[in-house]
């Protein structure tokens, strides 16, 4: 199955509801680059009016996750994936849109080409930044991934 940005989409109606309810949807994703959309909204508020850092860190995740599904799904392999370890620095209340963008997909790649070659697990540090309306950095993330390919 090719990985799109709308399948993922369809994806997350039906295995992540609670990101579908809070307005996440991917907006762009190729092989270096994923970028997802939240709204702030009542949903996903906070009691001072802007949006809760949860929903923040689930748009910085799924902007790293859609990249390291990809890598896997084109790699023909079946592996195991799972975050380790998060990161992350608040600068600014995020009100309106919300883009989370993440460019790590050459590295996710390398990983799991790595980990196919000698059958080791990678990890691969992936970050996403998470831009307001203005383009003002509101949030950057910091994603562990751990991939393996399974024998």
């Amino acid at each position: 199955m090719i990985i799109t940005a709308s399948r993922i989409n369809t994806f997350m109606f039906f295995k992540l509801p609670l990101g579908w309810l809070s307005g996440l949807r991917v907006k762009i994703l190729n092989e270096t680059t994923c970028v997802v959309k939240i709204r702030h909204k009542w949903m996903n508020q906070n009691p001072f009016k802007s949006m809760f850092w949860a929903a923040q860190g689930m748009a910085a995740e799924m902007s790293t996750g859609a990249l390291v599904m990809q890598a896997i799904e084109n790699s023909k392999q079946k592996f195991s994936m799972l975050v380790t370890h998060q990161e992350a620095d608040f600068y600014k209340k995020a009100t309106g849109k919300i883009l989370f963008t993440c460019k790590g997909g050459n590295e996710i790649r390398n990983a799991i080409q790595e980990s196919i070659k000698t059958g080791e697990g990678q990890l691969v540090v992936l970050s996403s930044e998470g831009k307001n309306e203005d383009g003002v950095v509101v949030s950057k993330f910091q994603f562990h991934w751990s991939v393996k390919v399974k024998s």
